[in-house]
């Protein structure tokens, strides 16, 4: 008998010893970064836009609005905060500029921006009042900066990637950490373009030069996750909210229609 319970503890123990040199399993598949943690973990999170086309009742504006018509009187950046975070939000992305072009804070890319309109006589920053309003309210803050400009008239050449870039420079660096860069995968079409009212398509694969681009969030928000087509974080392929279970590495194209991020509007599962 203490023969068989020797054998057995023996048995025991060479069972223990082997399952403690046995490691955990190799990771499978994209892994998260820990900024793709962070964002996950907030769970909902409000999207702002706000330009002259709001006066207009138009979603996008065609690059032509007179900034003149952009005139809040009763604005309050806290207000539009606070209401989120009682809904259960924890971040805000503010649209600093949409594909209208309209800059809402005071660039030095273009006047086309907040400084040309009588907002706050001229002097205001709504970047700015978002970001310290998200701030107080103890929430994040991101911001979007369309590539598409249909107001300024390079867009199409190198010069206005330079502009764009330089945009870019002035939001990542003047308003404290971001949780988000957006990049947004409408690019081309017709527009303002400086008064010439004509139809401009690029190649946004290449135009932009996403490398070098990309690498000013990186450099400048490095915690921020990166809203674009192929970027950490993408759009879920339609416009009602419907997708896959787990489409974490997954790469989506025009042509691979069959995954959930195709870009085909209305359809619910790509």
């Amino acid at each position: 008998m203490k023969k068989q319970l020797l054998t057995l503890f023996s048995c025991f123990v060479f069972v223990s010893m082997n399952a403690q040199k046995i490691g955990p399993p190799a990771p499978y598949g994209a892994l998260p970064t820990e900024a793709h943690l962070q964002w996950q973990e907030l769970e909902q999170y409000v999207l702002v836009h706000f330009t002259p086309t709001t006066f207009q009742n138009k979603e996008w504006g065609y690059g032509d609005a007179d900034p003149k018509i952009f005139n809040p009187l009763k604005f309050d950046a806290s207000q539009i905060v606070n209401a989120a975070k009682a809904g259960g939000f924890k971040g805000v992305i503010l649209v600093a500029k949409h594909h209208d072009g309209f800059c809402l804070w005071p660039t030095k890319t273009t006047d086309y921006n907040i400084s040309k309109s009588p907002f706050r006589n001229g002097k205001g920053d709504m970047v700015k009042e978002f970001e310290v309003a998200t701030r107080n309210a103890g929430m994040k803050f991101g911001l979007y900066c369309s590539p598409w400009d249909r107001n300024n008239e390079y867009y199409g050449t190198p010069q206005y990637v330079t502009k764009f870039r330089e945009q870019l420079t002035e939001l990542y660096s003047n308003y404290g950490k971001l949780f988000i860069t957006w990049f947004d995968g409408a690019n081309g079409g017709d527009g303002y373009y400086g008064g010439k009212r004509e139809k401009r398509n690029i190649d946004r694969s290449t135009y932009y030069g996403w490398d070098t681009t990309w690498g000013i969030s990186k450099k400048l928000q490095p915690g921020a996750v990166i809203f674009a087509d192929n970027g950490d974080v993408r759009w879920v392929g339609n416009e009602q909210g419907f997708a896959t279970r787990n489409v974490l590495g997954d790469l989506y194209t025009r042509t691979n229609c069959r995954k959930i991020s195709c870009r085909s509007r209305g359809n619910k599962f790509g």
